[in-house]
């Protein structure tokens, strides 16, 4: 393939990635749906040192600096006139959730509240002719931020601008696209996500195991650590390996997905996703973030947020009594 990426109408010249480390990739990009490209940190950090050269693209990483000894309100009102955004301050606070906080001054808001200013400085500064990439859009944020971020993503599909999210966590590629890639120094490889034809029906029910099953086992280099099915997150799939996720920590099994569900479907476990399995006593909240997105908060150090399938959203109701 070519180097590039097509975007729409708009295409990248093919040297915008020459003399870096990374493949060659063509990725179709248009106004009909949003990617999310996965990566580790040192691929992203080319792609966006790529992108940045191209006046093609706009792109949005958080580090311009905004006005941190102003008010939130004066910065927005700032940048709606430098942008000359026609929307009224009014309404752009309250689709950006920034009317809790129009009083404070940049320095003193949270890290959440400044995202949402970011985005908020990002939708008014929008060129309608190009697309947008944005660089870890939910990294670190609460809630009701990545909600935001979810509606600045609407209001973007309604201006038919192309969009393509950079992140280094493969839930966030899943949760924030409607095609979802891998990108590695050995090429570019999809992530499946499920479509909304898929359902349950079609899929045979976890039957109950009667094998007795106490620990399950995960390697760390030449060790084996055997884990209580209790203290685990979640369980989940990258590149046909199986993770056990406890925490922050990831610890390699010897089994696929479809094998550890069998095992642990006794123990509470629940296929919320086709790249996870998640332990329900672990889930906190059910989060809908679109009509057709959701999540399953897990209670634990991070307070990780997991796919939920929308061919499982029924089943996982009754489960609940929802």
């Amino acid at each position: 393939m070519s180097k590039g990426i097509h975007m729409s109408q708009f295409v990248i010249d093919h040297n915008l990635f020459n003399n870096t480390k990374l493949p060659d990739f063509t990725i179709t990009l248009d106004v009909n749906r949003v990617i999310g490209l996965y990566s580790d940190a040192e691929v992203q950090t080319t792609l966006v040192t790529a992108f940045s050269r191209s006046k093609q693209v706009q792109v949005f990483d958080y580090k311009e600096n905004l006005y941190e000894r102003l008010t939130v309100k004066d910065n927005v009102k700032f940048y709606k006139k430098w942008f000359q955004c026609p929307i009224p301050l009014a309404e752009i606070v309250v689709m950006f959730h920034l009317q809790h906080c129009l009083d404070k001054t940049v320095e003193k808001c949270t890290v959440s509240e400044i995202r949402r200013i970011y985005y908020a400085k990002q939708f008014m500064s929008i060129e309608t002719n190009k697309p947008v990439v944005f660089v870890e859009p939910l990294h670190g944020i609460d809630v009701l931020t990545k909600d935001t971020f979810f509606t600045l993503l609407r209001e973007l599909a309604k201006q038919q601008i192309p969009v393509c999210n950079l992140v280094t966590n493969m839930e966030h590629a899943i949760l924030l696209g409607d095609e979802a890639f891998r990108l590695t120094k050995g090429g570019l490889h999809p992530i499946e996500i499920e479509s909304e034809k898929e359902t349950v029906e079609n899929k045979p029910p976890a039957k109950l195991t009667t094998h007795h099953l106490s620990k399950i086992p995960a390697k760390v280099e030449d060790k084996v650590i055997l884990f209580d099915p209790l203290e685990i997150d979640y369980i989940e799939s990258q590149e046909g390996q199986a993770y056990i996720v406890v925490d922050e920590d990831y610890f390699l099994l010897d089994s696929t997905l479809t094998n550890i569900e069998k095992q642990l479907v006794m123990y509470g476990f629940f296929r919320c996703h086709r790249s996870y399995i998640v332990n329900l006593q672990k889930v906190r909240e059910i989060i809908t973030w679109s009509k057709n997105t959701y999540s399953l908060r897990i209670d634990n150090k991070k307070q990780s947020t997991i796919p939920l399938s929308r061919a499982k959203i029924k089943e996982i109701q009754e489960i609940f009594s929802l």
